[in-house]
């Protein structure tokens, strides 16, 4: 008897389904569908405080990418091609030819990124350029053939200071931002 009446309040307070919800009138759904087209805009066109932080922890990933997969010693960008522009693509690999013509190849290992930050935002039309300055400590050497040292040190962690341009268009699904330039 108890569960009966618990049964019967739940029901009553939650309702009773059919299986038919039936469809949204026509005047809400366009209420909706104008919600849901506003929020989106919102979201990709605005880079509040939130949206830089998500923005420098890919940033930070995509740096790391880049750098490793530029001074690998395969002279090869393959991790790191989605992340950058044509432009700065076909500069990166003219600089590899170049080093592997001259048959040298890099050593890195990746310390880490000492720090992050974004000098500047702006937003041309529909692109939005942001600037980042990176500190971060590597161990870097380029040898040659023989595996002799031809620069760097094998040895030794060093600090590099650059400043980097991320592009992405806000009107495209992408969220991916590419590396459009390389300051220092």
């Amino acid at each position: 008897m108890i569960a009966g009446f618990i049964f019967l309040r739940l029901r009553g307070i939650l309702g009773k389904r059919t299986g038919f919800e039936g469809k949204v009138p026509s005047q809400f759904e366009k209420v909706l569908n104008n919600i849901q087209t506003e929020k989106k805009v919102t979201i990709k066109e605005n880079f509040d405080e939130e949206s830089q932080k998500e923005f420098l922890k890919g940033a930070k990933i995509a740096y790391e990418t880049i750098i490793t997969d530029f001074s690998d010693n395969d002279n090869k960008l393959i991790a790191s091609k989605p992340l950058l522009s044509k432009k700065i693509h076909d500069q990166f690999e003219e600089a590899l030819k170049e080093r592997s013509k001259r048959g040298h190849f890099a050593e890195i290992t990746f310390i880490g990124i000492n720090s992050a930050t974004i000098k500047e935002h702006k937003k041309i039309d529909k692109i939005l350029n942001v600037t980042v300055d990176f500190v971060s400590e590597v161990i870097t050497c380029i040898k040659d053939k023989d595996k002799k040292v031809i620069s760097g040190d094998p040895e030794k962690i060093k600090k590099i200071y650059d400043t980097w341009v991320f592009s992405r268009d806000t009107r495209s699904s992408n969220p991916n931002w590419q590396l459009v330039d390389t300051l220092t």
